[in-house]
């Protein structure tokens, strides 16, 4: 398994190996980062030339909120592929409609934001056509109310799970090599 920038869902949705549970088992977790200063990171490097990360490596690798600031896109997602071992899988988010991240902005840069329509086609130019899919998430209500920093909490589940394709606030892909 590998995770971009930390380990935070490794840790939270992956079993260890042998616990017995039904759901994912993780053998081995990886963190890619672009700095050594990151305490979490074993694998230090920029996802864009990660020329050092053997091909055919690793199983699923999750990519949450991160494309968005690298600039030569496409270079990371084919990094992507060719690091994940076929039959592997890419879990990948993106923002749709937000504000800019500030932090990131200033620190790497905050230079895109995705509709499923353009995250699609970004990994079908390296994953085959069939083996990805795309969804987003969002709706008027839940796009204002993010915008205006209005908490999850004081919006009722129907109001939040409510998908409009009109307003993509997140947009989420699974690419299988």
């Amino acid at each position: 398994m590998l995770e971009i920038g930390g380990n935070e869902y490794t840790r939270r949705f992956g079993r260890p190996e042998g616990s017995g549970r039904r759901d994912v088992n993780v053998t081995q977790s990886e963190v890619l980062h672009i700095g050594a200063e990151n305490a979490a990171a074993t694998i230090v490097g920029d996802l864009t030339s990660a020329d050092h990360i053997a091909s055919d490596s690793f199983d699923c690798i999750l990519c949450t909120q991160t494309l968005q600031v690298i600039y030569d896109v496409r270079a990371a997602i084919a990094t992507l592929h060719r690091i994940l071992k076929p039959g592997g899988s890419v879990l990948a988010t993106f923002p749709g409609i937000t504000q800019t991240c500030r932090p990131d902005r200033d620190h790497w840069g905050d230079y895109w934001r995705f509709t499923s329509l353009s995250a699609r086609r970004l990994f079908e130019e390296a994953f085959a056509p069939a083996n990805v899919s795309v969804e987003s998430y969002g709706n008027v209500l839940a796009t204002v109310a993010f915008l205006e920093g209005i908490a999850t909490e004081e919006l009722r589940p129907d109001e939040l799970d409510l998908r409009d394709p009109d307003y993509e606030m997140l947009v989420c892909v699974r690419a299988v090599k």
